[in-house]
């Protein structure tokens, strides 16, 4: 195995094995929900809802910060090739106080917010006040979650994938702790049930905050040997904001672009009741499994083409984009292997409840394909984030979210059309769940298209203008 075979591994294994992570923590959250005890007033369906629209409101808040960990990762790793170590302190600094501010106006605008998002939100009363209590308390987490995608980024645009990595273990290993005894309980004490969820999150991310702080004040003391008050100042001064600003306004209508998707998603299943809902929250989580291996190559991508570009070595820039695409390409039969035959099996652990595993299981088909057109998008993601190409994900974005909702409601409205069942009938409802998969299938296809067709205007030619003619 090369020198830079060994390198892809050692970026993308740390970050596998932490995004590895995050999906079990989603669906521990999930399976706590599901297997509460049901009432007279909360369902199991209505449980995982919950959690569903909860965890939806935080995505619509935090992608609008992609930035702090996107423009981070990319313009720190481009100054690491250089060996500029100011710079590289002067980007975390600036990205942790630009975090800080942030989450303060997260906060402020919180109860705003939420009666703004449930204009749009179309859920039963009872997911909404399951939604509204999970928020509340969570939101509490915002100034550590922000600060943590600074120091995400930061730590991979410095090829420290193990402390990205240790940083993830820790907030998902206490989430997971956290949650399951806040919510059910431990020994005698009985939990405090359904808000335990949310609490235990909060506690994760402040503890994963401690670490990233203690590691970068203790590991990399050199980077920032002779800091000062005065180096603060200069990281906000304008022409040190010119590079890492000059993205915001591309990452920000991206991020639009992953918004009206991923939140319309769980809008479009609530619409057809509380089971889909419940169906198409698993199926999501399940297929976060795949994405999330894939990203472990992304980073890996972004990392070195960042680097190689800081270095101003094209060939190894064009090597390192070729061999992340092997190594991340290669897992995708396996994992079309592992859905199909492991789908079913997955499905129980996520709910106990024989109604959700029912009605998710005429989904897995879906699961079996998006790997096909998934993985190329999301490597492509990292290069381009490490080339600080924001142009040309945000076209890809925009291209993705037109193909998404040309599909559903073209889609939709064909069912509508053709079909003679009633719109409230469980059939059709399971029809609508299948349109809103294959527009998310389209959406994969148009992202890798787009980025695929852009890499030498996008990626090669702005840093190397010679590699146009080669």
């Amino acid at each position: 195995m090369n020198a830079l075979n060994k390198e892809i591994l050692r970026l993308a294994i740390p970050s596998i094995l932490a995004n590895i992570t995050v999906p079990i923590v989603g669906m521990v959250d999930i399976a706590v929900a599901g297997h509460l005890n049901g009432s007279d007033l909360f369902t199991a369906a209505a449980f995982i809802g919950g959690i569903s629209i909860g965890s939806m409101l935080f995505d619509l808040l935090y992608w609008n910060f992609a930035f702090l960990r996107v423009g981070t990762g990319g313009l720190t790793a481009q100054a690491f090739g250089r060996g500029d170590r100011h710079e590289c302190a002067r980007i975390l600094m600036r990205a942790l106080l630009l975090a800080l501010g942030c989450a303060a106006l997260i906060i402020a605008v919180q109860w705003p917010f939420t009666k703004l998002a449930f204009l749009f939100v179309d859920s039963s009363s009872e997911v909404k006040q399951l939604a509204l209590k999970y928020f509340f308390i969570r939101i509490w987490a915002a100034p550590a979650t922000l600060a943590l995608m600074a120091f995400r980024g930061w730590f991979i645009g410095m090829q420290d994938s193990f402390s990205s990595m240790m940083t993830d273990l820790i907030v998902n290993g206490v989430n997971v702790g956290a949650s399951i005894i806040f919510t059910l309980g431990i020994g005698g004490w009985e939990g405090i049930g359904f808000p335990g969820i949310a609490l235990g999150t909060l506690v994760a991310q402040y503890s994963g905050l401690l670490y990233a702080s203690l590691k970068t004040a203790f590991h990399y003391r050199n980077v920032f040997e002779g800091f000062s008050f005065t180096d603060i100042k200069a990281a906000f001064e304008k022409a040190g904001l010119r590079s890492f600003m000059s993205m915001n306004g591309d990452i920000f209508i991206r991020s639009l672009g992953f918004m009206a998707i991923y939140i319309s998603i769980p809008a479009i299943a609530a619409h057809y009741g509380d089971l889909m809902l419940a169906s198409n929250t698993i199926l999501m989580k399940l297929l976060m499994i795949f994405s999330f291996f894939t990203d472990g190559f992304a980073y890996a991508g972004e990392a070195l083409t960042g680097r190689f570009i800081g270095e101003k070595d094209l060939a190894m820039t064009r090597k390192a984009v070729r061999q992340v695409f092997n190594w991340s390409m290669s897992i995708v039969l396996g994992f079309m292997a592992a859905y199909w035959f492991g789908g079913v099996p997955m499905l129980r652990l996520m709910s106990s409840d024989a109604e959700v595993v029912g009605a998710c299981k005429q989904f897995i088909p879906w699961l079996v394909l998006m790997p096909l057109t998934g993985c190329a998008a999301f490597t492509w993601d990292g290069i381009y984030l490490g080339a600080t190409a924001s142009k040309g994900i945000r076209d890809a974005m925009l291209w993705a979210a037109a193909t998404f909702f040309a599909f559903w409601f073209a889609g939709i409205g064909i069912l509508g059309a053709v079909s003679p069942l009633p719109h409230d009938s469980a059939r059709y409802q399971a029809l609508a769940i299948h349109v809103l998969m294959a527009a998310y299938f389209a959406h994969l296809l148009a992202r890798t298209i787009v980025l695929t067709v852009r890499y030498r205007s996008d990626v090669i030619s702005p840093h190397f203008p010679e590699g146009q003619l080669l």
